[in-house]
């Protein structure tokens, strides 16, 4: 039950220093006040706006399913999952790309433009595991801030609400975002499958943050979901995004 009275703490107002500017098409006229006061907390405890727009190249891996390494300068991302020997090499800008499964190197034109959509909703979707705290005030979303209630763990949290419109590969989805008043950090989610449902489909922690050069991330989900191998780089070479060749990690700065 969602409780309107004061928080353990209060918001932390951002410095004009940290600005954190919505992005175009964020629904700034539909969210609440109080929802995107908490969200630009969020930002500056993550490490702030600049910290986060300087930050180039990210590398995580996905529950042990796949890796991904993406440069967020580019929107170029390179995925490899071991299990079917499949290597993306793709750029999630201008959906143009490579793609090798075993041994074959996929050139035919629409054998190649349904893999490189794939690549790009394993972008998406896993991405977004891993940097949603970062992306909440992104182009078509609306905040709601629905007051204070009890985490997995029993801590009180501020909630807000986050729909989307008209974005994305699922737009009807809607999640609920638990933030620690005493932290600013984001301590769990609520994903609901559509916007209507009175009941999340699943409700995870997001636990164990730790600095990754000028940022933090957090890849603990709960009941052994691990996003692991987290790693943020200022030097990766060209062709670790052009060749299905192996990436040397000592190449990774």
């Amino acid at each position: 039950m969602f409780s309107c009275g004061p928080a353990s703490e209060p918001v932390a107002e951002t410095s004009p220093e940290n600005a954190n500017p919505a992005a175009e098409g964020f629904n700034a006229a539909g969210s609440d006040a109080k929802a995107i006061a908490v969200v630009d907390a969020v930002m500056e405890a993550m490490g702030g706006r600049r910290n986060w727009d300087v930050t180039r190249y990210v590398h995580w891996n996905f529950f042990g399913r796949r890796s991904l390494l993406w440069d967020k300068h580019t929107g170029r991302v390179r995925i490899e999952i071991p299990g079917d020997e499949t290597i993306f090499l793709t750029n999630v800008q201008t959906d143009e790309g490579q793609v090798r499964i075993g041994e074959t190197v996929h050139t035919e034109p629409d054998s190649l433009r349904k893999y490189l959509d794939q690549a790009k909703s394993i972008w998406i979707n896993d991405s977004y595991w891993l940097v949603m705290p970062f992306k909440l005030k992104d182009s078509g979303v609306t905040l709601k801030y629905m007051g204070q209630d009890s985490t997995l763990a029993g801590e009180i949290a501020h909630v807000l609400e986050l729909t989307f419109e008209n974005v994305g590969r699922t737009p009807n989805n809607k999640y609920h975002i638990y933030v620690d008043p005493s932290t600013n950090l984001v301590n769990q989610w609520d994903f609901y499958s559509n916007v209507s449902d009175a009941e999340p489909r699943f409700a995870m922690p997001w636990q164990n943050y730790k600095e990754h050069g000028s940022i933090l991330l957090s890849g603990s989900r709960g009941d052994k979901r691990e996003l692991t191998d987290i790693a943020v780089y200022t030097q990766v070479p060209d062709s670790a995004f052009e060749s299905f060749d192996p990436v040397d990690p000592s190449s990774l700065e």
